[in-house]
Order: C-alpha cells, then sequence, then structure tokens
C-alpha cells in the first residue's frame, strides 16, 4: 500500500496524536485510578489518606474542567504502532509534530522543550529532535501519547550490572526509590527494563509504564511490596503507599552484561492511545 503522498492520512495522524495528548493529560486511565481508591481504601496513616484524598479530587476537577492534570504537561513520548502493508515515511511523524503542536496550542500545555546548553524554548513541545516517536508494527494503527514530567524523569536511574548481580536487581530498583524519597510525587508506578544494551534497557523501562497496573507477577509485587515498606508514603508525607505497581520488560542481552533502567512515572501515570482510521 503506498502512503507516501496521502494528505487525508497525515491529517487523521496529526488528529490522531492531538487527541491522544489531549485526553492523555486530562483523562487518567481506569486501572490507575482504580489503584489509587484501593491504595485509599488501605491505607492507615492520616496524613497519607489526605493526600491521596487530593489527589482523587485533583483528578475528578481535571475531567470535570478539562483540564491538565498537572501543571507539569510533561514531553509527550509517543508510540505508534502501524499495520502490515503502511509504510512509515518522514511526513508521517512531521505528521505526529504536527498534532503535538496542535495540542500545546489548544489545551493548552506547558511549552517545555527547550535546547540542553541554550534552554532557549522551542515554544511547541517539538523540535530539536524530539519529542521521541517511536514506531513498530502492530494490527492496528494506533497512536499513543505517554506525557512523561521533569519531577519523575529527573530521578530515573540506569545501571550496568555484573550479571553475577542478577539477585541484587530488587535491591537496586528499591535504593533508586529510596534515594528519589518524595521528589518524584509518590505513589509512583515504576518501569524497569532489564538487559538488551544500555539505550534499549532505558527504553523498555519507558515502555514498561504503558503496561496496564490492575495485575502484577510475582517478581513485581515483591518488588512493589519492598518499595513500600520504605515509607515515604503519598507526596513524600510518610504512609503504607509509596508504589502503585512495578511493571518489567525484558530483552536479551550480552554474556557479560546486564543493563537495569528504573523509569518512575508519578501517581500521574498519563496515557492513551488513538487508532488511526484508514
Amino acid at each position: 500500500m503506498s502512503n507516501s503522498g496521502d494528505p487525508d492520512l497525515f491529517k487523521q495522524i496529526s488528529d490522531a496524536t492531538e487527541k491522544a495528548v489531549r485526553d492523555a493529560e486530562i483523562f487518567l486511565p481506569e486501572d490507575v485510578k482504580a489503584r489509587l481508591v484501593h491504595a485509599l481504601n488501605t491505607e492507615s496513616v492520616l496524613v497519607a489518606r489526605q493526600e491521596l484524598e487530593n489527589i482523587i479530587e485533583n483528578i475528578c476537577l481535571a475531567e470535570e474542567r478539562s483540564a491538565p492534570i498537572c501543571q507539569d504537561t510533561g514531553i509527550p513520548v509517543i508510540y505508534v504502532t502501524i499495520p502490515p502493508g503502511i509504510t512509515w515515511v518522514p511526513e508521517m511523524e512531521q505528521a505526529v509534530f504536527t498534532g503535538i503542536v496542535n495540542a500545546t496550542d489548544k489545551v493548552p500545555l506547558r511549552p517545555n522543550l527547550v535546547d540542553p546548553l541554550s534552554r532557549e524554548n522551542t515554544g511547541t513541545n517539538t523540535g530539536l529532535r524530539m519529542p521521541p516517536v517511536h514506531v513498530k508494527t502492530g494490527e492496528k494503527f494506533t497512536i499513543t501519547a505517554l506525557p512523561k514530567g521533569a519531577g519523575s524523569e529527573n530521578v530515573s536511574r540506569i545501571a550496568m550490572m555484573n550479571p553475577s548481580d542478577k539477585d541484587s536487581i530488587p535491591r537496586f530498583i528499591v535504593e533508586t526509590m529510596l534515594i528519589a524519597g518524595g521528589r518524584p510525587c509518590p505513589p509512583v508506578i515504576l518501569g524497569i527494563g532489564i538487559g538488551g544494551t544500555f539505550d534499549l534497557a532505558a527504553s523498555l523501562a519507558k515502555e514498561a509504564l504503558l503496561e496496564p497496573v490492575d495485575k502484577m507477577s510475582d517478581y513485581e509485587q515483591d518488588i512493589c511490596n519492598q518499595v513500600n515498606r520504605l515509607g515515604i508514603g503519598p507526596m513524600g508525607l510518610g504512609g503504607d503507599t509509596t508504589c502503585l505497581a512495578v511493571k518489567v520488560k525484558t530483552a536479551g542481552c550480552h554474556t557479560a552484561s546486564l543493563p537495569v533502567a528504573v523509569n518512575i512515572q508519578c501517581w500521574a501515570a498519563r496515557r492513551r492511545t488513538v487508532e488511526v482510521s484508514l
């Protein structure tokens, strides 16, 4: 199927991106909201319960007013799936950027993207080889927006561990959250990437944040329990719930290598997928 010069398709990609970004910024996923409600219902510390109540009220107000959930509207990391027969071309990526520009203007979003050295702001949340657009093959043509704020991103970590230290992976993850403390606005979701190469582990950790949080493997649950025993609590004020969920993605790695990445996500774990009509 040829799509190198299809203006209708490019417009649909732009519109789908704009909607995915807008909805991600305003409406928290149902599985995340359910985890927050569960945390409220099981929390034993009064201050922590009050903070969770404030968070849930914030979510409701954002929906009622069609306003962003958080003042840090982040940088919209974009994931695209394209069905067989469709070729991803530069014009499609430009259409994604156009959708982000439109969302930045209409929602509106805070323009966060700056040059790393001059700190000059692009004003559109695009440009300077950003934001990242990850493309893979899938059954449907979809655009997924994952807005990522700086508070949680700044305390994320990666380590090149020795293969013999694989049993120490949970300790590294828990240590990462201990160092982060209240800065990433807990309760958090932890995306974990294990294996691959230095760059792939980090990519896997962020991609893990797209996974539903309504269930965890035994390995994930055990790490989540360890993090919660830190007692950091909602917004760092102490409590039973520091972590809502841990999600792990893995990839094969070199026999002499063990990359491990922890991408921390705040309680506003924003993500939204919109299908592109073909």
